[in-house]
């Protein structure tokens, strides 16, 4: 059976068109990606827990803060080359970058060297227009993108929104 991960993509309207929060990965392998390694907070469900409440949690760990309260938009399932789904919602609110505060993981680097580094989940988010953050995302992920895009009424095409 896939594993499963939700997350949420936060948004913020300015005036016809949106921005997008796009969160980064931690750590040395992807230290130096940029285009495609970016996504929303996200992560895997604990057994029994509903995938909304999971995409919340997810947001507060990976962030430091809790996710706005409001109504979520639901933007369906991707599912990545691991096999993985994941499940997005999308919520509207705003966030400082500033006020990152990731929560810690442990990784051996280099592997199979033994040395163990502490790394944040998420090492920088960024506001982006619907265009960037496509380019930025995972390609899979970008899939939220245009979804949410197609579910909020009177934005810009979603191909040419933030050029």
């Amino acid at each position: 059976m896939p594993k499963l991960s939700a997350g949420l993509l936060l948004f913020r309207r300015l005036d016809d068109d949106i921005e997008l929060l796009i969160a980064h990965p931690g750590g040395p392998i992807w230290e130096h990606r940029d285009h495609g390694a970016w996504g929303l907070p996200k992560g895997a469900a604990n057994d029994g827990e509903e995938l909304l409440d999971a995409a919340r949690r997810e947001f507060e760990e990976e962030l430091g803060h809790p996710p706005p309260h409001g109504p979520e938009i639901y933007l369906g399932e991707i599912r990545l080359r691991s096999r993985k789904i994941v499940h997005g919602w999308a919520v509207e609110g705003d966030f400082d970058p500033e006020e990152l505060y990731s929560m810690q993981a442990e990784l051996v680097w280099p592997p199979r060297s033994g040395k163990v580094l502490r790394v944040p989940e998420i090492d920088r988010v960024i506001w982006a227009r619907p265009a960037e953050a496509r380019q930025r995302m995972h390609p899979a992920q970008a899939a939220f993108v245009d979804r949410l895009l197609e579910r909020l009424p009177g934005l810009d095409d979603p191909d040419t929104a933030g050029s």
